[in-house]
């Protein structure tokens, strides 16, 4: 039986949901992805047996024109294709994708792994996007979500029925890949790194601010960011903004890599101040690998960190709040922190193992190829 994938950049497969889509094809699963062009992304999905068909998205845009087209595109796609099931991941392929899905009789599987800046903002933008969900999801045979405030606003809302919910661990951590790292050279200056987008959204903003608040009592302390700029997000923070914070000398940047284990592991504390997550694959990447982190103390970032056992979390857009953290975990010992990266790894060992959502996957594959209806 052959699975449709589609997401709006072909990234996200590569770095989020290969686990899946192996585990999928190890099944006898055939694996069609239909994501925009990505010569690199697509590559890699190649090389693992997957084929492509490229579809283009506008993921920030509102125009209807656009999206008339890709509503065009998805069913011309899924009418020539006709897999079993459609898997669907951020908002244009849930929305757009599904109600091709459905014209075609085609059950989907949805995954809300985020809510996004058009959520997380009040005014007319928050009410589209509501009303684009309400449509895209009516008839999914299931939604994944990641955490379960998203599930409860999702269903108070009226945006989903309680029998199409079903909660996943995230997006599940490959532990044979990400194993526990020694402890960072305590003789070292001691290092934050944060790892994500650059993004308003990811608490970027306020990470250099409390940069800088500890930096006047603490000058040896270094700061890093790791993550790739230019991304196509309403909070894109532009490049010459971070090229001046490094100029100023509060924070060291590095652009994004394929392999984040060996950066992680070099730091001595990952932080990620984010706005809101579904389930933060940084923070589980960051818990394998035995480091103690320093989150906000918001959806999917709180259901990974463990206050006081495996990091510290802070208030939520308060530079102070989070510069407090990192004067807390600077004050602790090195066998302190080590014993927080010990704590994370032996959380992520037992609630947040890969397994656990190829399990659930595959069970709900199997429900929906059963209830399938013939266009």
């Amino acid at each position: 039986m052959k699975i449709v994938a589609t997401v709006n950049a072909a990234w996200n497969l590569v770095n989020f949901r290969m686990g899946v889509l192996r585990a999928l094809m190890a099944h006898g699963f055939e694996v069609v992805a239909v994501t925009p062009q990505d010569s690199t992304a697509h590559a890699t999905l190649e090389q693992a047996g997957i084929r492509l068909v490229a579809l283009p998205m506008d993921s920030a845009g509102l125009s209807p024109a656009r999206d008339l087209a890709l509503l065009a595109g998805f069913r011309r796609i899924l009418r020539r294709e006709r897999p079993a099931v459609m898997l669907g991941y951020t908002i244009k392929p849930n929305v757009y994708g599904s109600l091709a899905a459905r014209s075609l009789g085609i059950p989907t599987l949805n995954n809300i792994s985020g809510l996004g800046t058009g959520f997380m903002r009040r005014g007319a933008l928050n009410r589209v996007v509501r009303g684009l969900y309400r449509v895209g999801l009516a008839g999914a045979h299931t939604v994944f979500f990641q955490n379960n405030d998203d599930l409860t606003q999702f269903a108070s809302l009226g945006l989903i029925q309680p029998a199409q919910a079903v909660l996943l661990p995230g997006s599940g951590i490959d532990l044979n890949h990400f194993t526990a790292a020694a402890p960072t050279d305590a003789m070292r200056p001691l290092r934050f790194l944060l790892v994500a987008r650059m993004l308003w959204d990811k608490g970027v903003g306020e990470y250099v601010e409390a940069a800088r608040i500890v930096q006047r009592q603490h000058p040896h302390v270094r700061f890093g960011l790791l993550g790739g700029l230019g991304a196509e997000n309403r909070t894109a923070i532009p490049a010459s903004t971070v090229e001046a914070w490094v100029r100023e000398g509060v924070v060291d940047y590095h652009p994004a890599v394929e392999d984040v284990r060996t950066s992680m592991a070099d730091a001595h504390v990952i932080v990620l101040p984010s706005y809101r997550e579904g389930t933060s694959r940084v923070l589980l990447e960051a818990s394998a690998l035995a480091r103690p982190m320093i989150t906000t103390d918001v959806p999917g970032c709180r259901d990974v960190v463990e206050n006081g056992v495996a990091g510290l979390l802070c208030r939520v857009k308060d530079p102070g709040s989070l510069a407090a953290a990192m004067c807390q975990m600077i004050a602790l010992t090195p066998a302190e922190r080590h014993a927080m990266g010990q704590a994370a790894r032996s959380r992520v060992e037992r609630d947040y193992a890969e397994q656990r959502v190829i399990d659930i996957y595959l069970d709900r594959i199997t429900a929906a190829v059963s209830s399938r209806t013939v266009a």
